[in-house]
């Protein structure tokens, strides 16, 4: 009873923990649900559903430890309300195996769906959570995630998941050294061989087209100087000495991270003019992130990205569409959860924009390349990005501030939808943070350039980073289809268990009625 309620699930909480930044040991993943699987064997489904829950529970608190820093509470209840998806695939997966007298293919397949259909749910639910997706612990090992261009980061999640169902397919609870039946293994390695192919000739697949040279501004401006009045002038000056420097490499564009302009860029005539004056001297186009505000009735405020032309013209501007909740807003901020706004004086609630913008720039060889931006944790959900490419963008940048989170595992974290965003629409994607990570990565998934010091670190340090990028794109499924593969599983598991209750509820009815009779 102990091992099952505690050992086990605490195992698999610490191997899935392990799986991600900052311990990295991607590996762990292919087995960290093998102790939580064993556990829910057999068990009555709110025996499974706590099981479940607590490995949920304890991978959440100690995989986004770094929300505390913003507040305590934060990922208290952030953890607790996460932990529900793991009881509910606990829940799901003692179902199924109520089908089946012993382990088969089907249910590794079906379990696989059910776990996809529940992360698409946690992406989804209350504006949507999708951190820390199972799949998104391979984001370096890139022959594997190569197959998101078709099924996504869900795709890259089954195929984890399948193998953990499989490998413990014969493990009993009193673990003896059982191992899978052969055709289980060989299955196995079928499929990882097909993928492993698949991804590594995807992997060296190449593009033609201009290169684009864009240089990337990491500030590494503290948090706690961030909003103060008396560092704004400092702050600029930063800013404008790294983009000096920077535009020495003649660079097509440059990119500064999220909100770097200490303050409003349209209104503020002073900030303003020093800003497009540095464009015009560096005779480079300037991505900036900055807050605006309009006043049609009332004030309202954006999260934005504006682009500043090479003659010192603001040429384009993106107001962030996904904002966070409790954060940038709070929901029902207005009525049942005000009292939240009062306590912790979040004054004024951001405004989501509306529109796709998509910028556009000339190359020095004469041409115009396209992109759009993603700000802040925009890049983890996939609809955006991919939306952004199927209106134009022959690249992504996303500029971001993780500065809140201190030096923990969060800006490591946040490079790995990143990396599947690139993969899933065979774009470049350019990351600019204000105190790190920031880097460049190709269509295969792959980092091609980081701003880093001398040690190596790549966090909380000052400096820039150049690269050329080739913008070459391929259609992909997935750019076409979107999450098609996460639905299917969906379909896939209703429709089986919608089979197996009609079945149970008919199988009952007949033995009612022999009892009648009787």
């Amino acid at each position: 009873m102990l091992r099952r309620l505690v050992f086990l699930p605490l195992l698999s909480a610490l191997l899935l923990t392990l799986s991600y930044p900052a311990f990295d040991f991607s590996y762990l993943a292919w087995f960290a649900l093998i102790p939580m699987l064993i556990a829910i064997r057999g068990e009555k489904p709110w025996q499974a559903f706590f099981t479940g829950y607590i490995t949920g529970l304890l991978f959440f608190a100690a995989t986004l430890y770094w929300v505390g820093y913003v507040a305590i509470i934060g990922v208290v209840v952030l953890a607790f309300y996460l932990a529900f998806f793991f009881g509910i695939f606990a829940v799901g997966v003692d179902i199924l195996a109520m089908q089946f007298e012993k382990p088969r293919i089907r249910f590794a397949v079906l379990v696989s769906c059910l776990w996809v259909a529940v992360e698409l749910l946690r992406s989804h639910l209350f504006t949507g959570f999708g951190w820390a997706l199972l799949g998104h612990t391979q984001w370096d090992t890139l022959p594997i995630i190569q197959i998101a261009d078709v099924a996504g980061a869900y795709g890259v999640s089954f195929l984890v998941v399948f193998t953990n169902v499989l490998i413990s397919s014969k493990i009993k609870k009193k673990i003896k050294g059982y191992m899978p039946e052969p055709r289980y293994l060989a299955l196995l390695v079928i499929v990882l061989i097909v993928v492993a192919i698949y991804g590594y000739y995807k992997v060296d697949q190449k593009f033609d087209g201009e290169p684009v040279k864009i240089s990337v501004i990491q500030g590494n401006i503290p948090q706690s100087e961030k909003w103060d009045e008396k560092y704004a002038n400092e702050i600029l000056d930063k800013y404008i000495d790294l983009t000096k420097e920077a535009a020495k490499d003649k660079p097509d564009l440059i990119i500064w991270p999220e909100t770097s302009v200490p303050g409003f860029l349209e209104t503020d005539q002073f900030l303003r003019g020093k800003i497009t004056t540095l464009a015009k001297e560096v005779n480079t186009y300037i991505l900036v992130g900055t807050q605006t505000e309009r006043v049609p009735q009332k004030v309202r405020y954006f999260n934005s990205a504006a682009l500043i032309s090479n003659k010192g013209e603001i040429v384009g501007r993106y107001d962030k569409m996904h904002l966070v909740p409790f954060g940038e807003y709070v929901p029902l901020g207005n009525g049942f959860l005000s009292f939240i706004k009062q306590r912790y004086d979040m004054g004024e609630d951001y405004t989501p924009g509306k529109d796709y913008t998509i910028f556009e720039i000339p190359t020095q060889k004469g041409g115009r390349v396209k992109f759009g931006v993603l700000i802040c944790f925009e890049d983890v959900f996939p609809e955006l990005s991919r939306n952004f490419v199927r209106s134009g963008a022959d690249f992504l940048v996303v500029i971001t501030n993780d500065a809140w989170y201190m030096k923990t595992a969060a800006p490591f974290q946040h490079v790995q939808p990143s990396v599947f965003r690139a993969v899933e629409d065979r774009v470049n994607v350019v990351r600019c943070a204000n105190t790190g990570y920031s880097c460049f990565i190709d269509q295969s998934g792959k980092i091609i350039q980081e701003v880093k010091d001398f040690k190596g670190e790549k966090i909380f340090v000052t400096g820039f980073a150049t690269a050329n990028i080739i913008p070459g794109k391929a259609g992909t499924l997935y750019l076409e289809y979107g999450d098609a593969f996460a639905r299917l599983c969906v379909w896939v598991i209703l429709f089986d268990l919608t089979l197996y209750f009609i079945y149970n509820y008919v199988k009952s009815s007949r033995q009612r009625r022999k009892n009648w009779k009787k």
